[in-house]
């Protein structure tokens, strides 16, 4: 998820993506995301289990921020919002 193109990003890992994202949205998600109005889907990826989603979280919340975008840029050059997509 992303504030803006180019702004601030955060990695996370649900089991109910639509959910997730409409409570980032609407702010009801405390912390981090409510505080840097981090609102766009820029970028998901699926897993069949949640063991690889969550080992994958923690490789990419390591990566430099230019992997990062790069990885976003890949598929969402615009980094349009993703949102009405999965919805």
């Amino acid at each position: 998820m992303a504030s803006r193109r180019n702004g601030t990003l955060y990695i996370g890992v649900t089991s109910n993506l639509v959910k997730r994202i409409w409570e980032h949205k609407n702010e009801l998600a405390e912390g981090f995301t409510r505080l840097y109005k981090i609102h766009l889907l820029v970028w998901f990826e699926l897993h069949e289990r949640m063991a690889s989603a969550i080992a994958r979280e923690k490789i990419l919340k390591h990566w430099k921020r230019e992997w990062k975008r790069n990885l976003i840029e890949r598929t969402n050059s615009a980094w349009r919002d993703l949102y009405a997509d999965i919805v």
